[in-house]
């Protein structure tokens, strides 16, 4: 799938045009963090395995089940939409494991979720969930824009704690 099929894909949906905008950011300020892990990579010596296509495609579809809610299950909903259109596996898990810096199985069913692991595994899933944490509407943030705007909604300690960690472990990749 390229960028243009996946566009689309959020169109057909019936995602809106604020939600369009927002995964386009998310997209390109992913696929700048996977540029620099891999950059970073090279420096020391090493390689990162990063798919940089998936962490694209996936930031551009990451909320296409926004087109269904907006509220948590728009990660469900987005999964259950790339199934229906055949995508692959990997996007599938970037798209239902993106919401917060994860969700794990005994924390879902509390929050109206099917009970399984939203927790971003691989890198390019950990990746679109970082950049999606970080960008608000379709402009790039900071870490204590994002820790502020989640206590001024009572987000627990523990909760708060994940995007923290998220977000550290992304930005020691990026050197």
């Amino acid at each position: 799938m390229n960028e243009k099929e996946a566009i689309a894909l959020l169109i057909a949906a019936g995602c809106s045009s604020p939600v369009i905008d927002h995964c386009k950011t998310v997209a390109g300020y992913a696929k700048e963090i996977a540029m620099k892990i891999s950059e970073n990579a090279v420096k020391k010596g090493s390689k990162a395995h990063i798919d940089i296509d998936a962490v694209f495609i996936g930031g551009l579809l990451h909320d296409i089940g926004r087109s269904k809610t907006h509220g948590i299950r728009h990660a469900v909903e987005g999964a259950a939409i790339a199934i229906e259109n055949g995508l692959d596996e990997k996007l599938v898990r970037i798209i239902e494991r993106h919401i917060g810096a994860g969700i794990p199985v005994d924390e879902a069913s509390g929050l109206g979720l099917p009970e399984k692991d939203y927790m971003p595994v691989t890198l390019e899933e950990k990746i679109v969930a970082h950049a999606d944490n970080l960008v608000f509407g379709d402009k790039i943030g900071t870490l204590e824009e994002l820790v502020f705007n989640l206590k001024r909604k009572n987000f627990d300690e523990k909760v708060i704690r994940r995007f923290i960690e998220l977000n550290d472990e992304i930005t020691a990749m990026m050197g």
